[in-house]
């Protein structure tokens, strides 16, 4: 019996190389991608989720993925009295990038079991003020999930997202140091007394691609430390 393909993009930094890491310990053959590669772990495949030219050419030659991961992401505070081209940047490879993947994966993916699984976010589900594109990015992800999971569900294909807080990672140090806070003070406000590792979120999705699944789909779940449930 061969192996089940899975395909991680942005698999090869923070939340993408443990979800590459964990899905490879569950015996999946893992396809990574990125713009560069910085981690040899797995098998590489460079992409960049703005360009559909450059998606397509990733899934070119497979015949069948079992899971994609769609875990490409680019934050930053963007405010509206200033240049429009970090709001597009961040609109296009988070949420465009997400289409574009989705998009050509279709045709690859098994009636019955395959799966897709988008990294949202906790601010695909609540706002942030100096965040809008991300916010926004964030939050079309999740309605693109919620409406592709309807879309795929007549051929039994599983779509849900992934909607991390504070996770452990070079991303969101950069996000603390322009709170100029630190990730112990961040901690100290999560209900749990400490933000996520990497590897809880890759659990997540590790799950969410098993098979007692199967009958999950189009959920945002959260994976925040109790973040959400104090916000009403």
């Amino acid at each position: 019996m061969s192996m089940r393909v899975a395909v991680v993009v942005g698999g090869t930094r923070g939340i993408g190389a443990a979800i590459a890491d964990r899905l490879a310990g569950d015996g999946f053959r893992v396809l990574v991608a990125a713009r560069r590669a910085v981690d040899a772990r797995h098998e590489f495949r460079a992409c960049d989720v703005t360009d559909p030219g450059s998606v397509r050419a990733l899934f070119a030659g497979l015949t069948c993925v079992d899971a994609l991961v769609n875990c490409a992401g680019l934050a930053g505070a963007n405010a509206l009295d200033g240049d429009d081209a970090l709001w597009h940047a961040i609109i296009a490879t988070n949420l465009h990038g997400t289409y574009y993947c989705c998009k050509a994966v279709l045709p690859l993916l098994p009636d019955g079991s395959g799966r897709i699984v988008n990294i949202a976010s906790v601010l695909g589900l609540r706002g942030v003020p100096d965040q809008t594109a991300y916010c926004a990015a964030k939050h079309g992800v999740v309605g693109f999930t919620r409406a592709l999971a309807l879309a795929l569900a007549p051929r039994g294909i599983t779509v849900n997202a992934v909607c991390p807080g504070w996770v452990d990672t070079e991303m969101a140090r950069q996000r603390f140091a322009e709170l100029g806070s630190s990730a112990e003070a961040i901690a100290a406000s999560v209900p749990t007394g400490r933000i996520v590792t990497p590897e809880e979120v890759a659990g997540a999705v590790a799950w969410l691609l098993r098979a007692e699944a199967g009958n999950i789909t189009g959920i945002a779940l959260p994976v925040e430390g109790g973040v959400l449930a104090g916000l009403g």
